[in-house]
């Protein structure tokens, strides 16, 4: 499979990555997938330590621990249980990022993270401190780098322009073309890598989604919805599947170094690996997509 650089980095990650998020809480299943993914030449695995509280990190680490030196495996932070309380807490302070990364170390079984990712983030957060939490990492070996997954532009530009940060994660497919507005075209003026999480649109852009697309998605109404997704249709053509389409249209931009589907099942991960195999969109295709499509916008957070 190709690889592209991560953003500026040192980093080549496969151009489709494995989101571990749905892999479940069966480590027989969650290893086979994640076995299959590296068959198929999938290197970037991507957790969490909210996912499963915690369990996902654990699974995701027995899984590689042979094979640790061929992965670049991303995590996240930034969300905290509070003993006695339900749920989670947002805390971005230094005191919590640099307590939480032993606990996703030890979950990990290794010593080091190749992509450290704070989970969230807001305009109101001490930034700073976030940003000399993850320098400290960094200067300490335990991050090779790290990045953010966000879709508030106003909090991605504060990153782009105090930190070195080397990635954004960001929601991203033919039926969300928000980061098309503003967030591709800074990424891509400052050499950041997007990771684009979001692909198939909850999987209502796949073969079987036609009854994912009876409800609303965004801005698309649930009456519109299925007629925009036959459209779709019937630009794939012979030459790709629908769910070929979707992820090669969010690979299409430069500033995207991976596209990040998630698979619950073999079946799941070999449809999205097929990709790989799918020819990259003419600018004509892709001129086709944007005419049937909306390019959304964000309302909030801008």
């Amino acid at each position: 499979m190709k690889q592209n650089q991560l953003g500026r980095s040192d980093l080549y990650v496969s151009e489709i990555g494995l989101g571990c998020m749905s892999l479940g809480t069966e480590e027989h299943k969650a290893a086979a997938i994640i076995d299959e993914a590296l068959a198929h030449g999938i290197n970037f695995l991507d957790t969490a330590d909210l996912y499963d509280a915690g369990r996902n990190e654990e699974l995701v680490g027995r899984a590689i621990r042979h094979r640790r030196s061929e992965i670049v495996l991303a995590t996240k932070v930034g969300n905290r249980r509070m003993e006695g309380k339900d749920g989670w807490s947002w805390d971005p302070s230094k005191a919590y990022i640099l307590n939480a990364v032993k606990d996703s170390l030890l979950r990990l079984g290794t010593d080091y993270i190749d992509l450290y990712q704070l989970h969230g983030g807001m305009i109101e957060d001490p930034i700073d401190e976030t940003i000399d939490a993850f320098e400290t990492l960094k200067k300490e070996g335990v991050i090779r780098h790290y990045g953010i997954s966000s879709i508030r532009p106003n909090v991605i530009r504060e990153y782009v322009n105090r930190s070195n940060i080397v990635s954004v994660m960001n929601q991203y497919s033919m039926l969300d073309r928000r980061a098309e507005e503003s967030v591709l075209p800074l990424l891509g003026d400052h050499g950041i890598g997007l990771i684009a999480r979001g692909p198939l649109a909850g999987g209502i852009l796949t073969e079987r989604g036609a009854a994912k697309a009876e409800r609303t998605y965004l801005e698309y109404s649930a009456e519109e919805l299925p007629r925009i997704r036959q459209q779709l249709q019937e630009l794939t053509g012979d030459r790709y599947s629908l769910a070929q389409l979707a992820i090669r249209y969010s690979l299409s931009d430069p500033a995207v170094s991976v596209v990040l589907p998630g698979a619950s099942s073999s079946e799941q991960l070999r449809l999205n690996v097929s990709a790989a195999e799918a020819p990259p969109l003419t600018p004509e295709m892709v001129a086709a997509i944007r005419a049937v499509t909306r390019p959304n916008t964000y309302a909030a957070h801008r």
